[in-house]
């Protein structure tokens, strides 16, 4: 649920911005690797800034997914293990003794 706020904070901030900033009429010319063309300056900083976001919701998307997969991963094992430790009851070791 916080999440879905905190995108929804960060879509509203970027509307207030394209509102602000289309008010901006100068023209940029882009250069690609073929070709170039002309565009509002508006329209290219909310495409790159729209790109960059998506870029790093993939990548944080990939690594929660990876850290999830872990920990199901790892309860899995620790469930499987607990009902042998549980079979096995722990040795008793008095404070004055030492093993070796």
């Amino acid at each position: 649920m916080k999440g879905f706020f905190v995108a929804l904070v960060i879509a509203l901030l970027f509307v207030l911005a394209l509102l602000l900033g289309s008010r901006n009429e100068q023209l940029v010319t882009i250069n690609y690797f073929v070709a170039q063309g002309e565009f509002r300056l508006p329209v290219v900083l909310a495409s790159v800034f729209f790109a960059g976001f998506l870029l790093c919701w993939c990548f944080a998307v990939y690594h929660i997914g990876k850290l999830k997969y872990a920990l199901s991963r790892a309860n899995r094992k620790l469930q499987k293990l607990e009902p042998q430790a549980a079979a096995k009851p722990a040795p008793l070791v008095s404070s004055g003794e030492v093993k070796s």
